[in-house]
């Protein structure tokens, strides 16, 4: 039954807190979409939780994004009987064990923290207690923050954490060319020294020496938007932006796609200055954000439409997935086989590492695993920085060795 006209003013403030409440997640909501959310609802009315649901993420969620954000805000806002339990869980500080961090849902701590916002006061300058700490051994505020959890960060702490990212670079060794160069040492250049011969009437005299012309590779990025990797997959996005903007750093072209349950090539989309531009148009373009995931299907797309365009002269692949693939398993193995055999390498990154007994009992990350050539976590700040150091150890495999004697029969 729809509100009585009484109490429609007190809806229309209700939604207007609400708004307030998500523009402090960081929701861009200005007063023209609470107003336009005030006349949708009395258009639709109030008759079920999940048509004023609807209605309201219609109004005020224009990024895949931010629609975690907004289910956690409106979980807490409308009264669910375990929104006080979730505030109180998300910000009452806590003595925990090392090691053993208490991992919240997705967007819940920035969800808390808005609603929070202003109204609990700071207590009296003349009630605080004198509290004398010893930092010694502490971690500092950056260190801090690049080791904690992109699904765990809050509005302010992603936002610094994307501006670190912004900073991060990628470097890879140069690949050597079967073009050559003029050298004093190396390998005969027999076409040049022939045709110095022939200058002089045919006379030999030294070799002319060249050794093979440093080359860079390309970097294509695979990268999972779906469900599961929605905490992840736009600071990844962010870290992609930021390599493909650095020149010098050792990479000819950076290709970039997406995929959840279709591929989507955002490529010139991560070319723009601005890296919120970016996103917004990659956004815009892929239409399977935050839905299923069908990595066979994808990779078999790439296989056939993309890999000859942009595997060439020895690419480096990058792979961002859960490797939870509701498709074919025997497919998604083929598939993974025969883009490692076209890339120079392929690395899985992989954000479920973040979790100390993490084993690969999911079946499409068991058939993902023995075709890739390292495995590498991809869920903090730390990882992404650590990611050139293991581009440039040609031997490493991450944790490919350890997931694979756990998966061996014993």
């Amino acid at each position: 039954m729809s509100r009585a006209p009484a109490e429609a003013p007190q809806l229309a403030a209700n939604i207007a807190h609400f708004a307030r409440a998500l523009r402090r997640a960081g929701l861009p909501i200005g007063p023209g979409r609470i107003a336009d959310a005030v006349e949708a609802v009395a258009a639709a009315g109030f008759t079920e939780r999940a048509d004023f649901y609807w209605t309201l993420h219609a109004c005020f969620v224009s990024r895949p994004e931010h629609g975690a954000v907004f289910a956690q805000v409106f979980r807490m806002f409308w009264r669910d009987p375990r929104a006080l339990e979730t505030l109180m869980a998300a910000m009452m500080p806590a003595l925990r064990a090392a090691g053993a961090p208490e991992m919240r849902p997705p967007a819940e701590t920035r969800a808390a923290e808005a609603l929070l916002d202003g109204l609990i006061p700071d207590p009296p300058r003349e009630e605080r207690p004198e509290l004398t700490l010893d930092m010694c051994g502490t971690a500092s505020p950056g260190e801090r923050l690049r080791r904690l959890d992109f699904a765990q960060m809050t509005g302010a702490e992603r936002a610094a954490a994307e501006r670190m990212i912004a900073t991060l670079a990628l470097p890879v060794p140069a690949m050597p060319s079967r073009r050559g160069r003029g050298a004093a040492t190396g390998r005969i250049d027999r076409a040049r020294t022939l045709r110095r011969a022939l200058r002089r009437g045919g006379e030999l005299s030294a070799p002319v020496r060249e050794r093979p012309r440093p080359r860079a590779p390309n970097l294509v990025v695979l990268c999972d938007i779906s469900g599961s990797m929605t905490a992840y997959s736009r600071m990844l996005l962010h870290f992609v932006h930021a390599v493909a903007s650095r020149r010098g750093a050792g990479w000819a072209r950076v290709h970039a796609f997406t995929f959840g349950t279709r591929l989507t090539n955002i490529t010139r989309h991560m070319a723009a200055r601005d890296v919120d531009e970016a996103l917004a148009a990659a956004g815009a373009e892929a239409q399977d954000w935050q839905g299923g995931t069908r990595i066979g299907d994808s990779l078999r797309a790439f296989n056939r439409d993309w890999s000859r365009r942009v595997l060439g002269q020895g690419a480096v692949v990058l792979l961002v997935t859960d490797g939870l693939d509701r498709g074919d398993p025997m497919q998604l193995a083929a598939e993974a086989e025969r883009l490692r055999l076209s890339a120079r390498r392929l690395i899985w990154l992989n954000p479920l590492l973040r979790f100390d007994g993490f084993a690969p009992r999911a079946r499409g990350v068991a058939a993902l695993l023995p075709q890739v050539d390292a495995l590498c976590s991809a869920h903090d700040v730390a990882s992404l920085d650590d990611l050139g150091d293991r581009l440039s150890r040609a031997s490493g495999d991450g944790e490919k060795t350890r997931l694979i004697n756990i998966l061996k029969p014993r």
